[in-house]
């Protein structure tokens, strides 16, 4: 599911009006952390000093060699065709019944005018009128959830070359596109000890901050399997930071 990284980057692209009105909606303590953490010093976030003593990779890993290592990445995998099955199993299914039953209302009242009456049309009339705007909202809302995984395989996938010292992130254009990122501009959520109790259900964060990418907008990537409360995310990306310094 790309519903998490369609989200990033709905906040990365959204207008220049809507930042406005969220950031007048801020808190000064809220305005004062957001201006700390983009202009703060990012050296203790983003270094390559060993974090583990025990590396393990854990996968998905698509292909591992002398230049490359290629895994899966995506925050929501667990929940993969969660939003097919409501998509197919739910929303349409409602919104075709229903403009069954008003069509069929319709017909019923062109076809046997005797048996009009005011309810009967204003039933129909109803009816109709709320098929056709779930149908609207959802052509003009729901189509862009729906195709997020809509009846599609597809992973997102990120690479590590070892050789270019690049890291290469493969997404759909709508949750950000295909992008290559220099090595030493990567930041990582799995370095500190005392965070290994938090990482319960969450993966390994990979950060590009805007001061080391000169976008306009932060990236971010989630890969790997789920932290079990230990040391899996530091071990995880101790492994990486050690096949892209030393060599697998």
């Amino acid at each position: 599911m790309y519903l998490i990284e369609w989200g990033f980057w709905q906040m990365a692209t959204q207008p220049e009006a809507a930042r406005r009105t969220y950031e007048a909606g801020m808190t000064p303590a809220e305005k004062r952390a957001h201006r700390d953490f983009y202009e703060g010093d990012l050296n203790e976030e983003i270094h390559f000093c060993q974090v583990s003593e025990a590396p393990l990779i854990r996968g998905p890993v698509y292909a591992f060699n002398e230049t490359y290592i290629e895994m899966r990445c995506g925050g929501s995998e667990e929940k993969r065709g969660l939003i097919t099955l409501v998509t197919i199993g739910g929303v349409l299914p409602g919104i075709i019944f229903g403009t069954g039953i008003a069509v069929g209302s319709i017909w019923l009242d062109i076809t046997q005018p005797y048996s009009i009456s005011f309810i009967a049309v204003l039933l129909t009339a109803l009816l109709a009128s709320a098929s056709g705007a779930a149908l609207y909202f959802y052509l003009k809302y729901g189509v862009k959830i729906s195709r997020l995984e809509m009846l599609t395989s597809r992973h997102l996938l990120i690479r590590f070359n070892r050789i270019t010292q690049q890291v290469h992130l493969h997404r759909p254009s709508y949750c950000g596109g295909i992008v290559t990122f220099p090595w030493k501009t990567t930041g990582s959520t799995g370095i500190r000890p005392e965070d290994d109790s938090l990482s319960v259900g969450i993966r390994l964060g990979l950060i590009w901050h805007p001061s080391r990418t000169g976008l306009p907008h932060m990236e971010m990537a989630l890969l790997g399997k789920q932290g079990q409360g230990g040391s899996e995310l530091r071990d995880e990306w101790e492994f990486i930071r050690r096949y892209m310094e030393e060599g697998p």
